[in-house]
């Protein structure tokens, strides 16, 4: 019997409950469904227009945004995580301001105090030396590619396959900065803003025959699937470079394709290519470029431009001759 009586009391509190929250959704006035304006602040009854609640909490954030893109950058809840950073970004940090929240400058003694807590903070940050070598070695990507001018996008791939290669263990016997270079390397060919062997040289800290072995090793060992270079990618930032027109750019594009077609871009480098063909296209747009100029931002040799200059141009006869 007690045990009917408990659930009789449970169902009819359930329907108390109910018949409750019918009536706050109901006009006290008409009855009518009522609605609420957030712009105002206001809960409103739709049929006779009755003002039931006014002045409501705002829960929502203090700013406006019209589409996603501006939503994401006003967001109030922190930095997204990122795997650039060896914690994700989800560590604190404490400024190098010795100053309060007010502005104003802390006195010796607390200055003395908020440096010993910086480094206290920065020595829990990393927990073991894995952590230390993945720190190490963020870093040196990030160094290298600003250096060599690589979007976010690029630095955050190469992150995560130098975390698959510190995961797999291919780091014993490799230097951490040679293994970071690799990363970046096959990262910015897989993002289609490829760098070439010798400008990631000029801004690594190892020998460019290391370069090429490691990189070999990690993509073999992580099984990337990295195409081989286009040339035509190295031809915007080539003519961005060399000051030139749409124009020339296009062009440059045209005399790679025909290369394509008939087969002369083959067992060749895709930068003294592209280089070659930047050049072509300067000469046939009536722009002055010089051979040394281009070699100097493409970072080849005059001869190669040479070479593939007229190999390009030839190409470009055969095409036209009937």
């Amino acid at each position: 019997m007690s045990e009917n009586l408990r659930n009789e009391t449970r169902d009819r509190t359930e329907e108390e409950r109910e018949e409750d929250t019918e009536e706050t959704l109901r006009c006290p006035e008409c009855g009518g469904h009522l609605e609420t304006d957030t712009e105002h602040g206001e809960t409103v009854c739709s049929d006779c227009g009755l003002v039931v609640e006014s002045d409501e909490i705002d829960r929502g954030p203090e700013w406006r945004a019209f589409d996603s893109r501006e939503k994401d950058e006003k967001s109030r809840v922190g930095a997204p995580t990122t795997e650039m950073m060896h914690d994700k970004g989800l560590s604190t940090n404490i400024g190098w301001q010795d100053k309060d929240a007010y502005g104003r400058s802390l006195s010796s003694r607390q200055r003395e105090k908020m440096q010993r807590l910086r480094t206290w903070n920065e020595r829990f940050r990393t927990r073991d030396s894995k952590e230390r070598n993945l720190k190490q070695a963020l870093g040196e990507i990030d160094r290298m590619a600003s250096a060599l001018g690589l979007p976010e996008n690029v630095r955050e791939t190469a992150s995560v396959i130098y975390r698959r290669a510190l995961d797999e263990d291919l780091l014993p016997g490799r230097s951490i900065e040679g293994v970071a270079t690799a990363s970046l390397y096959a990262a910015a060919r897989q993002a289609g803003t490829p760098r070439s062997l010798d400008e990631i040289d000029n801004v690594s800290r190892v020998e460019k025959d290391e370069i090429a072995r490691t990189y070999r090793y990690v993509v073999r060992e992580l099984k990337l699937e990295i195409q081989p270079a286009d040339p035509e990618s190295y031809v915007p930032r080539f003519a961005s470079d060399l000051d030139l027109s749409d124009e020339a750019e296009m062009r440059a594009r045209q005399l790679l394709q025909t290369a394509k077609d008939r087969g002369v871009h083959s067992g060749k480098s895709p930068v003294g290519l592209a280089a070659a063909a930047v050049y072509a296209a300067a000469l046939l747009t009536n722009e002055k470029v010089t051979q040394n100029e281009v070699s100097k931002v493409a970072n080849i040799s005059e001869v190669t431009i040479r070479n593939r200059y007229h190999e390009l141009l030839e190409a470009e006869e055969d095409i036209a001759m009937p």
